[in-house]
């Protein structure tokens, strides 16, 4: 099931709105992309992972729920960057997952805040093949939170969940804690050791202050294929995608799907213009 599926009601003792948002990259890397998402987010190592942890205000101000709010993140994230992106959110009535990689269609799971599984078993096989889990012993694992379990809430599914990831090099700083309320994980966060401040520039101001404060090897590395003729069709292909999602945000009035579409082509213009103007051999 999407996480759009239809919600129930809020049951006794729900977690508060929250999100947790893990990208299979070094913060070094994901931090040039992070601020054009426009909203505050401290970025923290997570493992071979970094994890980036929204403040709760773009739904918590909003119409759009946090399901949504990240899935439109992720996805931007994801074509933005050679890596995956693995949303974990929850609210009163649900919790679950959305996974994006590259152009691919986002793939999700969901959960009742008592645990009941509505997902669709396909979708965990997906998700085990995107990040090249172990097919067998992972998938096993993963098979168990799409059956019932009386004794497994919602929290109990994504730190299981979270159980499999740690094989695929996940390890959350401690103190986030998923179904935790956003402002004390945004808290937590921002009490790590190796914490990258939080970016409150909007996404044209942060294109322009990377394109300068970034040298040609530090941005060929998250800049997939620099200096060739797949770099400008990576870009042109996120801006073809961006004006779309852009659109459908704004006629919407959607937070998250706008922002996604402002990070493609944020990050489509970088590309393009880094292109043009690095020197060549």
């Amino acid at each position: 099931m999407s996480p759009d599926s239809p919600r129930t009601g809020p049951a006794a003792g729900a977690p508060a709105s929250g999100a947790l948002l893990l990208c299979r990259a070094e913060p070094d890397a994901v931090a040039p992309t992070a601020p054009l998402l426009g909203t505050r987010m401290p970025l923290c190592p997570a493992g071979e992972w970094s994890v980036l942890v929204p403040d709760g205000r773009p739904w918590a101000d909003g119409d759009e729920p946090v399901d949504r709010v990240l899935t439109g993140w992720a996805t931007a994230l994801a074509v933005a960057a050679p890596w995956p992106v693995l949303a974990l959110w929850w609210d009163e009535d649900r919790a679950g997952y959305t996974l994006a990689s590259g152009f691919r269609r986002p793939v999700g799971y969901v959960w009742l805040t008592d645990g009941t599984p509505v997902g669709e078993d396909e979708a965990m096989r997906t998700f085990a093949a995107r990040l090249g889990l172990d097919p067998v012993l992972d998938m096993e694992s993963l098979e168990r939170l799409t059956r019932p379990d009386p004794e497994a809430d919602a929290r109990a599914r994504l730190l299981a969940l979270l159980a499999v990831l740690t094989r695929a090099g996940v390890s959350l700083p401690a103190g986030l804690t998923p179904c935790d309320p956003a402002d004390g994980l945004h808290a937590a966060a921002r009490a790590q050791p190796h914490i990258r401040p939080d970016d409150r520039r909007g996404p044209h101001r942060g294109v322009r202050a990377e394109l300068d404060a970034f040298d040609v090897g530090r941005l060929d590395p998250w800049l997939p294929w620099s200096g060739t003729p797949k770099a400008r069709l990576f870009a042109a292909a996120q801006l073809a995608a961006g004006l779309p999602l852009t659109a459908l945000g704004v006629r919407r009035r959607s937070g998250g799907w706008t922002a996604a579409g402002a990070l493609l082509l944020a990050h489509g213009a970088m590309g393009l213009a880094y292109d043009v103007t690095r020197p060549r051999d």
